[in-house]
C-alpha cells in the first residue's frame, strides 16, 4: 500500500541545516497494524506528516496505493488527505461549540443521504460507547470519551490510512489501553492500515508490528530534532 524510496526530510535551524529523516526504503501493507517507536525528536512526526502530504520530502518518492504523493501540489495532497487518511491527534481537536456528534458531522461525505448519514453517525457513536454523550458537548465528556469522539472523526468515511500521533498521550493510564485497544480493534475489524506514533512502550506491545525509528531512518541521532 505505502513505498517510501530514498526519503530525505531536512530543516534549517539558527541557521543551520538539520537532516530529520533519511529513509532508504520503507514499505507498508495494506491492513497492517504499526507502531512507530523512538525518542522525542527523532522524526516520528515528521514521518507521519510526509505520509499523509502535510509536508513534501526533500528527495525521493512516497507511493500510497500507486499514487505520488511526492509529485502532487499542496491542493492535491490536501484533496488526498481529505479522500484517503483519518488523522487523529494527541489533542483532540473538536470544536467547543459544537456536539460530539455534530463535530463528526462536519465530516460526514456530501454524497451520503441523510438516512445514510443518520444511520451510520448512530452506529459508531454506539460502537464507542458514546451513544448516550453524543449530544454532549465536549466540556461536559471525559478526555477518553473526546478521544472516542475524534477516533470516530477521523474513521468513519473508513479512510486507507489512519495516522496516530500519540493518541493517548493526554489520557490517564487505564484510558489510554481503553481507547487504543478500541482504535486497533476498529481498524483490524475495516482492514484500515494504521500507524501510530507512541512512546509507551506498554501500549506498543498491544500492536501486531512494533518498528524503531531507528531502523528505518539512518540520520544520526544527534542530528535528529
Amino acid at each position: 500500500m505505502i513505498e517510501m524510496n530514498n526519503i530525505s526530510k531536512s530543516f534549517t535551524m539558527h541557521g543551520q541545516r538539520l537532516s530529520i529523516l533519511n529513509v532508504p526504503e520503507w514499505k507498508i501493507q495494506q491492513g497492517e497494524r504499526i507502531a512507530l517507536l523512538g525518542p522525542s525528536g527523532s522524526g516520528k512526526s515528521t514521518l507521519l506528516h510526509l505520509l499523509s502530504g502535510v509536508m513534501i520530502p526533500d528527495a525521493g518518492e512516497i507511493w500510497v496505493n500507486g499514487l505520488p504523493l511526492h509529485g502532487y501540489s499542496q491542493s492535491k495532497r490536501d484533496r488526498f488527505r481529505a479522500e484517503h487518511v483519518g488523522y487523529i491527534f494527541q489533542d483532540f481537536h473538536l470544536i467547543s461549540s459544537l456536539t460530539a456528534r455534530q463535530n463528526v458531522e462536519l465530516i460526514v461525505p456530501p454524497e451520503w443521504s441523510k438516512k445514510q448519514a443518520k444511520e451510520q453517525l448512530d452506529d459508531w457513536f454506539d460502537r464507542v460507547g458514546l451513544k448516550d454523550r453524543q449530544h454532549h458537548m465536549p466540556y461536559e465528556l471525559s478526555r477518553g470519551q473526546q478521544q472516542r469522539a475524534a477516533i470516530i472523526r477521523a474513521l468513519i468515511t473508513k479512510p486507507q490510512l489512519v495516522l496516530a500521533d500519540e493518541p493517548t498521550g493526554s489520557l490517564d493510564w487505564e484510558t489510554a489501553g481503553e481507547v487504543m485497544s478500541l482504535l486497533l480493534n476498529i481498524c483490524e475489524s475495516e482492514k484500515l492500515t494504521l500507524v501510530t506514533v507512541t512512546h509507551d512502550l506498554h501500549l506498543a506491545e498491544m500492536y501486531p508490528k512494533r518498528v524503531h525509528i531507528g531502523e528505518i531512518n539512518e540520520v544520526p541521532r544527534r542530528n535528529a530534532v
